[in-house]
């Protein structure tokens, strides 16, 4: 093969030796450009930037017709009259800001609004710590017991919910429960046919017992993954240095494990405040709604008591609320995520 002084190469005769040493490769010239290839058929590719909005928005759409348009219609119901005779007559008159005045001028609904925060934040501090306390001793077990104790969590955590409310409510039941049984076994007075359910406080507490005991799981497991990625040499380094285990935990789990822990308890928070299922289930909000936290209140006074657009007015407030608390551990993750 000859090389121009252009820069242009030509090929060598075919029956000339395929050699390659000594032959000196040079580049285009800086003006010269590549003939782009036109596609096949003729037909012209779609940018480059383009197929990831093509390949995420059905997912979009779905999302907007699942969510958004009951999201918006909701909002819209919020504004309007409509109990049990608009109902039936199929009217919706137009009721301006009147369900949020009542609402917040209605000491009930602050009753539950503290009562939802309250259960929340026993939750999420109860789901963090005995979570993040289980995957450390997952990583420190040896493999046969920490597959029969990642067995028993997922097993937990796979259980439908009205059935482990079911299950709780035989715990806990008056007369044949077993908890009665084991006070009175204890040496306890007082537990014979007790009704662990007298109250709304007592039911919140049983509540949490199941919320916090189906959560466990998820911040138990991924802990445990997140300690995986963790080198041993900070172990090591921190072991030299005299550290015991509170201070390796603050020194080197915490530092290297602050995303999961910020992502983790954004996501706990959402799933305890919205927590609808647990509490209707077991007691339907009682007794005497002594148990209702704001989902279930909203899910009563449109259900039962047949106010529809003040329910609506009520779910809308409670979405504010939960963007609100949110907005503080997104500041949290994008400061962390500005100082990586």
């Amino acid at each position: 093969m000859t090389v121009h002084s252009q820069g242009a190469a030509t090929s060598a005769p075919q029956d000339a030796p395929q050699k390659s040493v000594g032959v000196a490769k040079t580049s285009p010239p800086a003006g010269a450009q590549a003939a782009p290839k036109s596609p096949r058929g003729g037909r012209k590719s779609l940018p480059a930037g383009w197929w990831p909005y093509l390949l995420v928005g059905p997912a979009v759409l779905s999302m907007a017709g699942l969510l958004l348009y009951p999201l918006i219609k909701n909002i819209i119901l919020s504004f309007q009259t409509v109990d049990k005779i608009e109902f039936i007559q199929r009217k919706a008159p137009f009721a301006g800001l009147d369900n949020y005045t009542q609402l917040l001028g209605d000491s009930q609904f602050w009753t539950v609004v503290v009562r939802s925060f309250a259960f929340t934040a026993a939750n999420v501090a109860l789901i963090m710590i005995i979570g993040s306390l289980i995957g450390i001793l997952l990583n420190k077990l040896g493999k046969w017991m920490r597959l029969v104790l990642s067995m028993a969590l997922v097993m937990a955590w796979a259980m439908p919910i009205v059935a482990s409310v079911t299950v709780f409510q035989w715990l806990f039941d008056e007369q044949f429960g077993v908890m009665n049984w084991l006070m009175r076994t204890l040496g306890f007075s007082g537990y014979d046919q007790h009704n662990w359910f007298g109250t709304g406080f007592s039911t919140l507490v049983i509540v949490t017992v199941l919320v916090v005991w189906g959560s466990i799981p998820f911040v138990a497991l991924n802990m445990y993954a997140g300690l995986t990625t963790v080198s041993g040499e900070l172990y090591e380094a921190a072991r030299m240095d005299g550290a015991n285990g509170w201070q390796t935990f603050w020194k080197v789990v915490f530092p290297n494990l602050k995303s999961f822990f910020l992502v983790t308890t954004f996501l706990e928070v959402i799933w305890v405040f919205k927590a609808f299922t647990q509490v209707y289930a077991m007691k339907a909000g009682g007794p005497d709604r002594g148990s209702e936290i704001l989902p279930v209140f909203a899910y009563v006074e449109g259900q039962s008591q047949f106010h529809y657009g003040l329910a609506a007015a009520i779910s809308v407030l409670t979405i504010l609320m939960l963007v609100i608390v949110m907005s503080f551990y997104f500041r949290l993750i994008l400061k962390q995520e500005e100082e990586q």
